[in-house]
């Protein structure tokens, strides 16, 4: 989508998705981490994907929306299957995985255009129901664009967060200097989340549709053809990062593209930010030590363009 539709869209969202609304979220964030962390002490191991990083944001977005509890882990399942892969590169694979997404892009879909419709009768405290209400010129979101928005938040804000939390702690694990560094000065949190969308971005690639003929690099690309931008490729530019494969705490600045750039700079990127900065400051300070449980094999998620893994075994120290 592309202005000027792009540009009421935004403007109408960003008078309800204010940085003061996200901040205001800080301490419903902290309680739900300090909450799941108490859950885990009481196992010898902690399943970092499913035991935390998965369900806070799915906790915190269905409670934004007005999603009952009931239906948050049926969410999160339909949120991984729109952004999983196919199994293999066969067609009857490729299928399945179509199939599986119109299911899933179905589901939410009708669950969503009946919680729309219920808000216009009888509005709640949430945020479906702001936004229902925002006018910017005189205009307000029509039923379909609030549609695409309650689903590109859940899914884009669940599997983003996800994978930001546990591709952090990852890092932590496989540097346990950083994993010390930062454990003593809280204040590095930040920095290191900033460096862990350089160097393990969840969001490896973003699709883009060329408006015109352009040419880069001696190319042509032709007007209606579909680009695919590698977001971790420029992550990694030798020209823009010094010592680009080397993760650095202290790095500054740190132009990554990890929320993407312009005008379709991620929406969600403050609540992001805002949830990873919570959860791995609450995590370094319950536990001591976090290492990768023993005799543990990661195994990638199965997607073409999130970075993460499908489990995340956590031995700790309290």
């Amino acid at each position: 989508m592309d202005p000027p539709k792009h540009t009421k869209m935004r403007n109408l969202i960003n008078k309800t998705f204010t940085p003061k609304a996200v901040n205001e979220l800080s301490q419903r964030i902290q309680d739900v981490t300090t909450s799941l962390l108490d859950q885990a002490k009481e196992k010898e191991t902690l399943e970092m994907i499913h035991d935390f990083a998965a369900p806070l944001p799915v906790i915190i977005i269905a409670e934004l929306l007005g999603v009952p509890a009931k239906y948050r882990e049926l969410f999160k399942n339909y949120s991984d299957i729109l952004v999983s892969g196919a199994e293999d590169d066969s067609d009857e694979a490729f299928n399945m995985m179509m199939k599986r997404r119109r299911e899933g892009a179905k589901f939410l879909n009708d669950y969503f255009k009946e919680i729309i419709q219920e808000r216009q009768k009888n509005p709640k405290d949430d945020l479906i129901s702001l936004l229902l209400a925002a006018e910017v010129d005189g205009e307000r979101l029509k039923e379909e664009e609030l549609l695409g928005f309650c689903i590109l938040l859940l899914v884009a804000g669940n599997e983003t967060t996800t994978n930001l939390i546990v591709n952090a702690v990852r890092y932590m694990v496989e540097d346990t200097n950083t994993q010390e560094t930062v454990r003593k000065n809280l204040s590095l949190v930040p920095n290191l989340i900033e460096e862990t969308l350089r160097f393990y971005p969840p969001i490896q690639a973003i699709g883009r549709t060329a408006t015109a003929d352009v040419e880069i690099g001696g190319h042509t690309i032709r007007k209606g053809s579909q680009v695919i931008s590698w977001v971790a490729a420029a992550n990694r530019d030798e020209q823009k990062f010094e010592q680009p494969d080397r993760f650095m705490l202290e790095r500054h600045p740190n132009p990554h593209l990890g929320f993407g750039y312009g005008i379709h700079f991620c929406l969600g990127a403050p609540l992001a930010r805002l949830e990873a900065k919570v959860a791995l400051s609450v995590l370094l300070t319950t536990f001591s030590k976090l290492e990768l449980a023993k005799h543990t094999e990661l195994e990638p998620i199965q997607s073409p363009f999130v970075f993460g893994v499908k489990s995340f075994p956590i031995q700790f120290s309290l």
